[in-house]
């Protein structure tokens, strides 16, 4: 993934550094544009925190941290270009919005984890039967991939949203099967124990999500980032 580019794996970082990774992760251009007092700002911490995780990165000082960012996304490619057409459009219309739906997929694109992605697929060809979960504006997601695996002559479930339902349905996962999870900026209370569950009943589970750190902090077998803007 991304993050590994520039930040150890092995390294326990705090609460607060994740969410500073998973910020530069997903917003290089703008931690590459503001100051360390503005990103701070940003972030609603200290300056010292971010000199903090450069230092707990392996790097010498912000400024390392800052020029390793900045070298990796100094091409020009396909991204850059949309980044440039989308600074130059106007605000607003139909085209503004596809624009920005366009620079989305293009961001997916560079931050997902590809052999992820192939475990994911093995995953969903491979089980027999398959429980998909979203709460709120996530379930219409959970909606539609049910609507297509019916088509894969899958045993497809939708669970319920939550409350006692959600739970009563905990009861029917057994060992071998899949388990998949919408949670993008924070991961439902309703997630996390059904994630749980799947791994002690044996079951697999692959999470969508919009956060570089979602793979470090569920109990998700495969996490498949989306960026969202």
């Amino acid at each position: 993934m991304l993050s590994e580019l520039f930040f150890h794996d092995q390294t326990a970082y705090t609460k607060t550094e994740q969410e500073i990774i998973d910020f530069i992760c997903r917003n290089p251009s703008v931690f590459l544009s503001d100051s360390i007092s503005q990103l701070a700002d940003r972030l609603g911490i200290s300056d010292a925190s971010l000199s903090r995780l450069a230092k707990h990165a392996g790097y010498p000082d912000y400024k390392g941290l800052k020029g390793a960012v900045a070298e990796a996304f100094g091409g020009t490619g396909p991204a850059g270009k949309l980044r440039g057409a989308l600074q130059n459009r106007k605000d607003g219309g139909l085209d503004a919005f596809l624009a920005g739906q366009q620079a989305c997929l293009q961001k997916t694109l560079e931050l997902i984890d590809h052999d992820a992605f192939e475990k994911a697929v093995r995953l969903f060809a491979s089980s027999e039967r398959i429980f998909l979960h979203g709460k709120g504006a996530s379930r219409c997601l959970a909606q539609l991939l049910h609507f297509r695996l019916n088509r894969f002559g899958k045993a497809v479930f939708l669970m319920p949203s939550g409350g006692t339902e959600l739970f009563e349905d905990l009861n029917r996962l057994c060992e071998g099967d899949l388990v998949v999870c919408f949670g993008f900026q924070k991961l439902p209370r309703e997630d996390s124990v059904l994630l749980s569950h799947a791994c002690a009943a044996g079951c697999k589970s692959i999470l969508f999500s919009s956060r570089v750190y979602a793979a470090e902090t569920s109990r998700a077998d495969v996490s498949l980032l989306i960026y969202r803007g």
